[in-house]
């Protein structure tokens, strides 16, 4: 019994000895000194371990229209609020909110009675003046008339006739009339009511083009011209076509973004001002491959891409844009012309590893076979 004891006491003592000199454990590799050396440690490693066997699918690029989808709205031309430009009392305001009026049509009358007075005393004042300067002319011609008295004549006759176009302007703005063709969004005056120069009349909307409005992001925006065609779906499935007129060279403070504007013809002013529109802007074409949306992974740092085998059978990893997405696959840019995506094994790889590539399904754990249609 002692015996036994010693001896265990023994073993104990040597395997602590042991653990205490490292070895139970595997020898801990020094960090390495730099970048190059820990890449070679991971190419060493790889070399090490049986290169992973991966099913790909070759795939080609091809030519495919790009659409820049937007979200806007419409937009009214010019809104105008048209004013008085004379004092007196609102006689008439054949005009009403909803009516569709064209440029010179009348709006509001304001009260003609003053203005005709004044324009009669100053048309006689002007006459009386010509008179008196035509006689200074005939004194001086006389030698009975001085210089000065001839230059305020001449004065006097210009005032006259400053005063006579005043009064045949405040009798022409008697009458306000409609700048453009448009529709009457508001009324602002009401028969008998007394108004003062700068008294709104009317407000009125010029809804002929009516404007498609957006805005796109700065890595979009040299694909954007006037003169492209801009087509857009508005509520109640309606759409229309247009033409884009302006493309905005300074961006929006505080979303980054640049004003795009294209004007759609309404000469029956059906479409309304205001609402949401999905705008399509159709920009160049360009090579693009199209892939089941379950071939996306991501990087390390977060990029959104697909895996590749180059011709040297190393696995590549490529940051992908999406075109467009259709019901049996996703249209990407960002892949070689012609490449080979790796569609079965890529969660088992990464870029920079040798794989051993095949075109045939592959065997899986247990011996089942792959799905012979892969996600492409």
């Amino acid at each position: 019994m002692r015996t036994t004891y010693i001896t265990a006491c023994v073993i104990a003592a040597l395997v602590l000895v042991w653990l205490a000199t490292g070895q139970l454990r595997d020898p801990i590799e020094p960090p390495a000194s730099s970048i190059a050396e820990a890449n070679q440690r991971a190419a060493a490693l790889r070399e090490e371990r049986p290169a992973t066997r991966v099913r790909i699918e070759t795939i080609h690029a091809s030519e495919q229209p790009r659409v820049l989808n937007i979200r806007g709205r419409t937009q009214n031309k010019r809104s105008v609020v048209v004013q008085s430009q004379i004092s007196g009392l609102v006689v008439d305001r054949p005009a009403e909110r909803g009516d569709r009026v064209k440029k010179g049509d009348l709006l509001c009358h304001i009260s003609v009675e003053d203005r005709r007075v004044r324009l009669k005393e100053s048309l006689a004042g002007a006459e009386q003046a010509k008179i008196d300067f035509e006689g200074a002319l005939k004194l001086a011609a006389q030698g009975l008339q001085s210089e000065t008295a001839i230059a305020q004549s001449k004065s006097q006759l210009a005032a006259s006739k400053a005063r006579l176009k005043e009064s045949e302007l405040a009798l022409a703005r008697i009458n306000i009339v409609a700048p453009f063709d448009g529709i009457v969004e508001k009324s602002h005056m009401e028969v008998g009511q007394y108004v003062t120069p700068g008294s709104p009349c009317i407000t009125l909307v010029d809804l002929d083009p009516m404007l498609l409005i957006g805005q796109v992001a700065e890595n979009e925006l040299l694909s954007i011209k006037p003169g492209q065609i801009a087509t857009a779906k508005l509520p109640e499935g309606i759409h229309v076509t247009g033409t884009v007129t302006f493309v905005a060279k300074t961006a929006e403070q505080g979303t980054r973004t640049y004003l795009v504007e294209a004007h759609v013809d309404n000469g029956d002013f059906s479409i309304p001002s205001g609402v949401t529109a999905q705008i399509a802007i159709p920009v160049e074409s360009l090579n693009a491959q199209k892939i089941s949306p379950a071939l996306l992974v991501l990087s390390d740092a977060g990029q959104m891409g697909v895996r590749i085998v180059n011709p040297d059978n190393i696995v590549e990893f490529h940051e992908v844009d999406i075109l467009s997405d259709e019901a049996n696959g996703i249209w990407v840019t960002g892949l070689p012309d012609v490449a080979r995506v790796v569609v079965v094994g890529q969660q088992l790889v990464v870029a920079g590893e040798t794989v051993v590539p095949t075109h045939e399904p592959l065997n899986l754990v247990g011996g089942a076979k792959e799905n012979e249609n892969p996600a492409l």
